[in-house]
């Protein structure tokens, strides 16, 4: 059955936010940076939230709220993923989750590896926990993005204690498969050590891929894993606060029960309200809606890149709402974003910050109108044909 695709406020509209988005440059600018969406929240978070400020519903997080119990529903029905809800712990965002988590599986001075290019705050999060970032770049095999399970292994036998992974991958819109979670599961296990699985943009999927949650990959997974997850990326919710920290395994599920009772205690009371809201059937049909819009969007720039900007090099991703397009073929330097912004008045997020492997290229985020990522793509080109 056809989905009609979810249309994007008008721009007028967004002008009137508040959010990074749309604040932290002047109206010349067209923001294509930071990863929030053009889209009007689905009507059941409209609802539950406009209710809670009538009712003035704005005081602590309870102790159940009901999120855990939303979103393993949720991802039974998304996923087919059995989740135990007695197995999650909320908190404030995924970071905080993550950082809570290393400080509980690595020691000060242990090596953790990220998959770069990778989302920039797992460079600050590892530190604030005490350990040290190791770096196993992610392998092009021509067709796609890979996990280097033979660097990862290396990096393990070298004495690191933890991968921290990013599932669907950002930037590049991996979907990794359930055979390389299940590899990389049985690396981790044999060096004993552990994997700490953001899976943010989990519901961004495409049709024609599948996600695999890490816990779910196989037995192994269960047990050396740990997931963080949040509505925040799916439906544009990362002002609102709330994350899920998810285990599948009793040893596993008493490091994450062990951590204090403040780290549940920031959840934001919209966030979890929210959340539930996002994780309810009620809100599938809005979720379908958006993917349908981004499906169309990411091959629309495509189209735009090789019409306007013939150097960029961009790979259609399997999830998410972000491209990683290589424009080193440009000319611009490392860091083409800087030139663009100045010249073409289009905020791209900054490549290098994803990592050296960064260098030349772009992030740009097509959770918006067609007509807005077209006249950016266009802002763009006229740069190349100056």
């Amino acid at each position: 059955m056809s989905v009609t695709p979810l249309q994007a406020l008008p721009i007028g509209q967004l002008r009137q936010r508040s959010s990074t988005k749309w604040r932290k440059y002047g109206e010349d600018v067209l923001p294509l940076f930071v990863a929030e969406t053009d889209y009007a929240s689905a009507p059941a978070i409209t609802a539950a939230l406009s209710r809670a400020v009538a009712l003035g519903d704005t005081g602590y997080t309870p102790p159940d709220p009901g999120v855990a119990t939303a979103y393993a529903a949720f991802a039974e029905r998304r996923f087919g993923w059995i989740v135990d809800p007695a197995r999650i712990r909320t908190t404030c965002d995924v970071m905080m989750g993550v950082v809570e988590i290393l400080r509980r599986v690595t020691s000060p001075g242990d090596r953790v590896i990220v998959t770069t290019p990778v989302y920039p705050p797992f460079f600050e999060c590892i530190p604030e926990a005490g350990a040290v970032v190791e770096r196993v770049p992610l392998v092009d095999s021509g067709a796609g993005w890979e996990l280097d399970l033979l660097g990862i292994e290396a990096a393990f036998a070298g004495g690191a204690r933890a991968i921290l992974l990013c599932n669907p991958h950002n930037p590049t819109g991996t979907v990794h498969s359930r055979e390389t979670l299940a590899a990389l599961a049985d690396l981790a296990a044999g060096f004993g050590a552990v994997v700490i699985s953001d899976e943010i943009h989990a519901p961004l999927v495409n049709a024609g891929a599948t996600f695999t949650p890490f816990l779910d990959a196989s037995p192994v997974a269960a047990r050396v894993g740990y997931a963080v997850v949040s509505a925040s990326k799916a439906f544009n919710l990362a002002g609102l606060k709330c994350a899920l920290m998810v285990t599948a395994d009793d040893a596993t599920t008493r490091v994450v029960s062990s951590l204090p009772d403040e780290i549940e205690w920031r959840t934001g009371l919209f966030g979890a309200i929210a959340a539930v809201a996002a994780f309810a059937p009620e809100s599938d049909e809005w979720l379908d809606a958006q993917l349908a819009a981004l499906d169309e969007n990411r091959v629309l720039l495509a189209e735009l890149l090789a019409e306007h900007v013939p150097g960029a090099r961009y790979r259609i991703p399997d999830a998410g709402f972000l491209a990683w397009v290589d424009l080193s073929a440009l000319g611009w330097g490392d860091n083409p974003a800087v030139k663009i912004l100045r010249d073409a008045r289009v905020a791209l997020h900054l490549g290098p910050l994803f990592g050296t492997e960064g260098k030349g290229h772009v992030r740009i985020n097509f959770g918006c109108s067609p007509d807005v990522l077209r006249e950016a793509v266009e802002r763009i080109g006229a740069l190349v044909r100056a």
